[in-house]
């Protein structure tokens, strides 16, 4: 198993490398299967729908996310959650554009996500390693290559903002071997890429449900991150 997670970090990084992401009823959802039917889950779960509301944070206004305008299912909620991996972990199924952050007793909170679009999707696990608020953001040489017009943030970065395609936050993760795999799970203005495969390789999150993320993750080798597919 070791070897199989080894084998898929490295092809990650390699598929990254490219990636747009750079350094600086009642029926429970399983880890392996598919959730409840969404009126069921939306029936049953906690959900948090008032809390897209405008914000002032360090110094920045997020702007209030038109949540009636996102699908219920993609609005963060506690869910059920039937999996073998301990509170702390965050699962990405990727499929269903669903990120888990494992809770005890058999919960998760669930976030609707942004993934990957073809040619950038991927599985494996990693750690996340470090997190930063209002990041700045490097583009991968890559693509600078696809994208001429960014090619002058490679080096010197965009600083964090309104506008950053990294949001609020960013959760950077590490494979095993402590390398930076160029993965991110991160914030983003573009609410309405929730539920679709859009980015450039990374896990994209509605800002507040980045902030929120972000407040239950202490970085180590214990804060796993498992992405499906």
């Amino acid at each position: 198993m070791r070897f199989r997670n080894a084998f898929l970090l490295c092809s990650l990084a390699a598929t990254l490398a490219v990636a747009g992401c750079s350094t600086t009823s009642t029926k429970s959802e399983t880890a392996g299967g598919e959730p409840a039917p969404v009126a069921e889950q939306v029936a049953s779960n906690q959900i948090f729908s008032g809390d897209y509301g405008a914000v002032e944070d360090h110094g920045y206004a997020l702007p209030a996310v038109p949540i009636n305008r996102v699908e219920n299912r993609f609005h963060r909620q506690i869910v059920d959650y039937s999996t073998n991996e301990r509170p702390g972990t965050i699962v990405v199924n990727t499929p269903n554009r669903f990120l888990y952050y494992v809770l005890p007793g058999g919960k998760a909170v669930r976030y609707g996500i942004g993934v990957g679009k073809a040619g950038f999707a991927w599985e494996g696990e990693a750690y996340i390693a470090w997190k930063q608020e209002w990041p700045m953001w490097h583009p991968p040489k890559e693509m600078a290559e696809r994208k001429p017009e960014v090619a002058k943030y490679v080096e010197a970065g965009m600083g964090p903002g309104l506008k950053n395609p990294l949001g609020a936050r960013a959760l950077y993760l590490f494979n095993d071997q402590g390398k930076d795999t160029l993965f991110r799970l991160h914030g983003t203005p573009e609410w309405s890429s929730i539920g679709t495969a859009a980015s450039s390789g990374c896990i994209r999150l509605m800002n507040q449900d980045i902030i929120d993320l972000y407040s239950r993750v202490r970085p180590g080798k214990n804060a796993r991150v498992v992405v499906q597919q």
